[in-house]
């Protein structure tokens, strides 16, 4: 798994805690909600810029997407 895909799957797994639909993280980072879903997919090589709106919209901070810990 390369790091976008990593970074993509970390963003979906924050939105689902915060019981976010893709609309509605979009909505709030002010991005297309095809921009979520790709990124989500891993197929978005995403800016710092939009990582850290993403981060703001989940209420978290921006080193939180970058942690890779597994679900139990």
């Amino acid at each position: 798994m390369d790091i976008k895909q990593k970074v993509g799957k970390k963003i979906k797994e924050l939105r689902e805690l915060n019981n976010q639909s893709q609309k509605d993280l979009a909505y709030s980072c002010d991005l297309d909600r095809s921009y979520i879903a790709s990124v989500e997919n891993g197929k978005r090589n995403i800016s710092i810029v939009n990582l850290e709106k993403i981060s703001i919209a989940l209420n978290v901070p921006l080193s939180q997407i970058f942690i890779n810990e597994t679900k139990p």
